[in-house]
């Protein structure tokens, strides 16, 4: 919930892809800090459609700086293709008057991003996939398909907010799950205690040491055990979850940084001891999203992958920071197309479908 990046990308449909341009926009604090109260359940009806068209009016700036830095003809931009932003998600079916399902609420209206750069949107794209009885997430694994093939086995890790992986192997059909908490509670601490939205570099975490018997209670969440496919977020691991962690924690702060560094490595591992390797052999480990420009995180996967290399997205050449909207391109691609563009190995819906919704 820092903001909104956008890429220029052109794309084949071979989904042959190029990235020519890229610009990133942080939220207003005062826009951040609504957001970050209604995906905790603190906000409000009128609260979540204000920023429903105050996000998209966000996200339509955005383009449009892009466009303007890149001097580009608005002409020649065939869609904008939006995720929204996430503000709940509930990935297991309720029920109310005889009613069963999940839910998902992204919000930036794609209608206010098409009016506000005269450019046709697309976006929306989890409901469609959890009406047909999935997730709605994750989303990201079509499209590592479509970058990095299947001519090795590799898992491809995202580290945002939340950590996610895509298991692409030559000999079982492509699956993906969220596996960790991933920089969520990281963001947190550096926020509570030393004022940083995100820990730069890890610099942080260096300055502490891991508390191995903390450590031992955070792991045993009862998330890591969930047999994917599953998927997860601020539902869970939210503020309150962030608080009452807090009453075994250690005392020093920086140590309280470390430890959940070293915890958002050992989850990720333990998914893959638990859930990949009995299915299939990894032949390296690629990460993206921004825990890839944290050493200290770096540095406990590849002690815990051991043999196994910990490589980077910026190895293949596509820049971690660029890897989502370069995703959400191919997505929006298929959507025009009415190509379907979810697995439903990965998010456990009865079938394939055409995701996202078009505001011209």
């Amino acid at each position: 919930m820092d903001g909104c990046d956008a890429c220029l990308v052109s794309l084949t449909e071979d989904f042959e892809y190029k990235i020519n341009g890229f610009y990133s926009l942080e939220y207003p604090p005062e826009v951040r800090e609504k957001l970050l109260d209604v995906a905790v359940g603190n906000g409000n009806t009128a609260n979540i459609c204000f920023l429903n068209f105050v996000v998209g009016k966000h996200f339509a700036k955005c383009a449009n700086l892009l466009i303007e830095k890149y001097k580009l003809n608005k002409n020649g931009i065939d869609f904008i293709s939006s995720h929204g932003q996430t503000v709940y998600h509930i990935p297991k079916e309720k029920e109310i008057g005889g009613y069963k399902t999940a839910s998902t609420l992204q919000i930036g209206d794609i209608s206010v991003i098409a009016e506000n750069t005269g450019i046709m949107t697309v976006g929306d794209f989890r409901p469609k996939d959890m009406a047909a009885g999935g997730q709605g997430a994750p989303l990201v694994p079509f499209a590592d398909e479509k970058i990095f093939g299947k001519d090795k086995n590799r898992a491809i890790q995202n580290i945002g907010g939340i950590a996610n992986v895509t298991v692409l192997s030559k000999n079982i059909p492509t699956f993906a799950f969220d596996n960790s908490v991933g920089n969520m509670l990281i963001d947190y601490f550096s926020l509570k205690f030393f004022g940083k939205n995100y820990d730069k570099d890890g610099l942080l975490a260096k300055q502490g040491r891991v508390d191995e018997k903390w450590l031992d209670e955070l792991i045993a969440d009862e998330y890591y055990a969930v047999v994917p496919p599953k998927t997860t977020g601020r539902e869970h691991f939210n503020d309150k979850y962030a608080e009452n962690i807090l009453k075994t924690a250690p005392d020093n702060p920086n140590d309280i940084i470390r430890t959940v560094t070293e915890l958002t490595a050992k989850a990720i591992y333990k998914s893959y001891a638990d859930f990949v390797f009995p299915k299939t052999k990894i032949d390296e480990v690629v990460i993206g999203g921004g825990g890839a420009y944290n050493p200290v995180l770096m540095g406990a996967l590849q002690k815990y992958f051991g043999d196994i290399p910990v490589k980077t997205h910026d190895d293949y050449g596509i820049c971690s920071q660029h890897k989502e909207c370069l995703a959400f391109a191919i997505l929006g691609l298929c959507t025009v197309l009415k190509i379907p563009n979810n697995l439903p190995e990965c998010t456990g819906a009865s079938k394939p479908v055409v995701m996202g919704k078009i505001a011209y």
